[in-house]
């Protein structure tokens, strides 16, 4: 089936995360999971833990404000769900790159490859 709408475009994350998922303790059984998209991941870790403006995060992932404002807005209700109802919280997935740059890019090459790509 074709994709409808407009192309998604990369979003641009800097630094890979050490530890890749988080478990409560003290909660007997298997308890539930979410999943905290890569991108989310960056846009919590620029505004919040970083303190950087919307904005200038949102040009940092290459990305627009609004969009930016939506990924945020989405990775908190995720974070706070797992914290009131003592979920798994799993980092991955996402239409992102990778990149050390610390300029943003004007051009993504080749659209065509996976979402997890390491750009130089």
């Amino acid at each position: 089936m074709l994709q409808r709408g407009r192309p998604k475009k990369y979003r641009i994350v800097r630094l890979d995360p050490r530890i890749n998922q988080f478990s409560p303790r003290g909660r007997p059984g298997r308890p539930d999971e979410v999943t905290l998209n890569m991108d989310e991941f960056e846009a919590i870790r620029l505004a919040d833990f970083m303190g950087i403006g919307q904005k200038e995060a949102a040009r940092l992932m290459n990305i627009s404000q609004q969009t930016f404002s939506r990924i945020i807005k989405k990775a908190h209700k995720k974070i706070a769900d797992s914290l009131v109802n003592g979920k798994i919280i799993k980092i991955q997935g996402g239409y992102y790159v990778i990149s050390s740059r610390t300029e943003p890019f004007q051009k993504i090459p080749d659209k065509t490859t996976h979402t997890n790509k390491e750009l130089g």
